[in-house]
């Protein structure tokens, strides 16, 4: 057998997911057992070179052989009836609306006169999108909404074609975009419950909340088989393994458009599906989110266009582009892949839309111009910010010939296409659909009820060796820990918000925090649960139950160099009540495995709940049993990806040569099979201290790092600030999060008078030979001073002025400034006390733009203290 071929069979795993499962519980060396030759290929595939040629030409060709690939068909039959329609509007079509078709924009950037105005063929909601720029806006305005653009696309009065536009949203783990939505369980939950049947039944509960506000398409599901687990994204992908990701990919499609080749396909209550991001995004270098992926041919078919057969074969709709790159192509760009494999050889017959302005990240493109991306096969561009330039320059392409006519008709086809099939041609507003405007089954109890289901089942029990679990309802606990009662740390990224955070649990009506559930649980059987975040306590509860992990985000925010938790204050309380001689359980919620050995050690039980979602109930269902001490639901989930047994192991996949897990792909206790005993673990981390003074990040992405807290201050007030945007309650600072390379990745802060942001927290002595290191832009240089500082505590602070450089830095872009901290302590920081790393004091109409601010390097004798 050839390398390639031993490490696992190709798509369609001719081993059984039980006995895969199965082995999970075993020790890992036995998961590294080679299968027999005859489980490795079908016979629609040869064997593959690992070798891969690349070319730069414009349509971005890789080398490679579309007949290495599984042949494939979609699951919806060709309609001569919707082919002919189709082929008569194409036929009447201006070159105009042909190019407008073939545009997305964000519904932030685009009135709906404007898009009809353009023949914009779809908008989308972006992750802080929402009607009239409020993502809080009720059911009742996105409904409104989506009939002003459907209403405006089909008006015919001006003599055009009247194509009605079609919504996109990111429903990823519900309609999550709707205040009071059902919020599942992310995918790593789902891939832990690894149930065909209940992926089917969450996908039509997506469809119908989805509905009923108006909107027609879900980016959902995202089909990533994540193999390093530092990446930002690792909870969107059901496994680190290719055949859960393909068993449960058709039942997802299929939920949210129906079944292929029935009556109900995309009928009433159904949207259409995304299949995504095609291909290799779970497998960057690093996990560098939007990175390179350099796998093979064989390990790109294998691992990671898995989930993408069956897809199609279901008759998924849409498949998204991925950001990410494959050996130094962009995937936007990569015509071999979307054309030559996707479309020509899988069969895939609806269309493809890119990502948030991905098409730009093409080399010799821009996010205006990109004539690349619609040659290599992307048939729609998610042009958020950018349509307007974008559709002149490709207007200019097409009559130019730098793009044919004949691949702008197909794009356009396949878009017609879907619209059709979806009956948004059927000339019925969005607000007169079946569902549309039954906001009552927005969070409904039934919906509820299938999200509590899913939340029971993805719970992993990685350690009970005293038997704390099931909890006695009749005795008497404490739950400590900030999550609680905290179901924004439930609910992670893409919720509200892109990024997720800045909730309270105010903002989750309906929802149920983990407090909520073990409460009801405990009351019912006359027991008693107090609640106390930092641990404290007069009478010693019978059972403390911690409850902490991350704290949401989505995308490259989340991406880390390790696989390892920061923040030790669970650790802490587990600690505490261990030394009080007080069992305990964690319960740890993350988008992903991480380092935990010195929780486990500090733990009676430890369960891992992923991101369970707004039902936080359904954890208490499976922890606190009967007052006979029977369990009401026993653990069901097993680990969809593996477990590390130290920090370093970024990349811990079953095939990996020297595969050392804590926990093996697969594993997971039950009350009905409790395991083994699992002994004192191992609490070195296996990386470097890399918290000391020489590599401080203060700010990353805009954002405070762990430790540091942002801050506006204007006469005497002082806000905090805890989600994307902010601002005093006099208006003289307000700060937003804004796109430098992407959506969301710096922060921007506007001066309207006197005002100050101070980026607080303690740190280690800092030596005065070190630098600050500050990377920002100056938009409009404002009417006053400028300074920038360091606080030491009250009444101490060593500031510069810098209002010559920010004079100079007016208009001229980004860029980095290196400042000596020797500068602040003769201007009067003591650097032993320092609290407030950076200060910043402006006055009315400075716009400064903020990406990174860190501390690290030394200075050198040439470096002065201007900015």
């Amino acid at each position: 057998m050839t390398a390639e071929k031993t490490r696992f069979p190709q798509f369609f795993l001719t081993t059984s997911i039980a006995a895969l499962l199965l082995a999970g519980c075993q020790p890992a060396a036995e998961m590294n057992a080679e299968p027999a030759d005859s489980e490795v290929l079908s016979d629609q595939t040869q064997p593959l070179d690992s070798a891969i040629t690349v070319s730069n030409d414009i349509g971005g060709r890789v080398v490679i052989d579309p007949a290495n690939w599984p042949e494939g068909q979609s699951g919806v039959e060709r309609d001569a009836q919707v082919e002919a329609f189709v082929a008569d509007i194409l036929s009447r079509m201006t070159v105009e609306e042909k190019v407008g078709q073939v545009i997305q924009a964000d519904i932030s950037e685009v009135t709906p006169e404007l898009a009809a105005q353009y023949h914009l063929g779809s908008v989308l909601n972006g992750g802080n999108s929402g009607p009239g720029d409020d993502n809080f806006a009720p059911p009742e305005a996105w409904l409104a909404l989506a009939d002003a653009y459907y209403n405006a696309s089909t008006d015919t009065s001006d003599g055009g074609a009247g194509i009605p536009i079609i919504w996109g949203t990111d429903a990823v783990h519900g309609h999550s975009n709707i205040v009071g939505a059902t919020l599942f369980p992310h995918n790593i939950g789902l891939g832990a419950a690894n149930n065909p049947d209940l992926i089917r039944r969450i996908g039509r509960v997506t469809a119908l909340e989805v509905r009923a506000t108006g909107q027609e398409w879900t980016f959902a599901p995202t089909l990533a088989v994540v193999q390093n687990d530092t990446w930002g994204r690792t909870y969107e992908g059901y496994s680190e393994h290719p055949e859960i990701v393909a068993r449960l990919s058709g039942p997802m499609v299929e939920g949210l458009q129906g079944t292929a080749g029935s009556e109900d396909f995309l009928g009433a209550g159904y949207v259409v599906a995304t299949a995504k991001h095609w291909v290799g995004d779970g497998g960057t270098d690093r996990g560098i989110d939007q990175g390179d992926n350099r796998a093979s041919e064989a390990d790109m078919r294998d691992i990671h266009a898995a989930g993408y057969p069956p897809a199609i074969t279901a008759g998924v709709q849409t498949v998204m582009a991925s950001f990410n790159s494959w050996h130094g192509i962009k995937m936007h760009g990569n015509g071999a892949m979307l054309t030559d494999v996707l479309v020509d050889r899988l069969g895939f017959d609806g269309f493809v839309i890119g990502d948030w302005e991905g098409h730009g990240q093409i080399a010799g493109c821009e996010n205006e111009n990109c004539p690349q991306a619609l040659i290599a096969g992307v048939d729609m561009y998610m042009a958020s910010g950018s349509w307007r330039g974008l559709y002149e320059n490709l207007l200019d392409q097409v009559q130019d010939g730098t793009i044919p006519m004949e691949r702008l008709d197909e794009a356009v086809t396949r878009i017609l296409r879907v619209k059709a099939r979806a009956g948004l041609f059927d000339g019925v507003a969005p607000s007169e659909r079946p569902h549309a405007g039954n906001f009552d089954l927005i969070g409904s109890e039934e919906h509820r009820a299938v999200a509590r289901e899913a939340v029971r089942s993805s719970l992993v029990l990685l350690r009970n060796d005293s038997g704390v679990l099931p909890l006695d309802p009749t005795t008497n606990i404490l739950l400590a820990g900030d999550g609680a009662d905290n179901i924004r740390m439930q609910a992670g990224g893409w919720t509200i918000n892109w990024q997720g955070d800045g909730h309270t649990n105010e903002d989750f009506p309906g929802g149920q925090s983990i407090f909520d559930g073990f409460e009801a649980a405990f009351s019912e059987a006359g027991g008693t649960v107090t609640l106390s975040e930092d641990g404290s306590y007069t009478t010693p509860p019978d059972v403390a139950v911690v409850v902490f992990g991350e704290e949401p985000y989505a995308e490259f925010v989340g991406d880390q160099e390790f696989v390892d938790f920061a923040n030790e204050d669970g650790l802490e309380l587990l600690r505490r009540f261990r030394a009080d001689g007080i069992p305990t359980v964690a319960i740890f919620m993350s988008g992903r495995p991480l380092w935990m050995n010195r929780e486990l050690n500090a733990s009676d039980a430890f369960v891992a709940a992923w991101l369970p979602g707004s039902e936080g109930a359904g954890i208490a269902d499976v922890l606190v049993g009967n007052a006979d001490g029977s369990p009401r639901h026993d653990f069901t989930g097993r680990l969809s990806y593996s477990w590390p047994r130290r920090a370093d192991q970024t990349v811990l996949n079953p095939w990996d040569e020297n595969y050392d897990p804590l926990f093996a792909f697969g594993y997971g206790l039950s009350y009905a099979e409790p395991g083994e005993p699992l002994g004192v673990l191992n609490e070195e981390s296996g990386i470097a201290d890399i918290e000391g003074p020489d590599a401080l990040t203060l700010l990353e992405n805009g954002r405070a790092s762990g430790g540091f807290t942002l801050a506006l201050v204007s006469e005497g007030q002082t806000v905090t600030v805890s989600g994307p945007d902010a601002a005093t309650a006099d208006g003289a600072i307000s700060v937003t999060l804004d796109e430098r390379d992407v959506q969301d990745d710096t922060r921007r802060i506007i001066w309207s008078g006197d005002a100050i942001l101070r980026l607080e927290g303690g740190m280690d002595v800092l030596s005065r030979d070190q630098l600050v290191h500050i990377s920002y832009q100056v938009t409009d240089s404002g009417s006053g001073a400028v300074s920038l500082a360091m606080g030491c505590g009250e009444s101490c602070e060593g500031g510069l002025d810098v209002t010559a450089g920010i004079r100079w830095a007016e208009g001229k872009g980004w860029m980095t400034a290196s400042l000596p901290l020797h500068c602040f302590v003769e201007a009067g920081a003591d650097l032993a006390a320092i609290d407030a790393p950076l200060i910043i004091a402006g006055r009315n109409g400075l716009d400064l733009w903020i990406d990174d601010v860190s501390i690290g390097g030394q200075a050198n004798e040439t470096m002065g203290c201007e900015l």
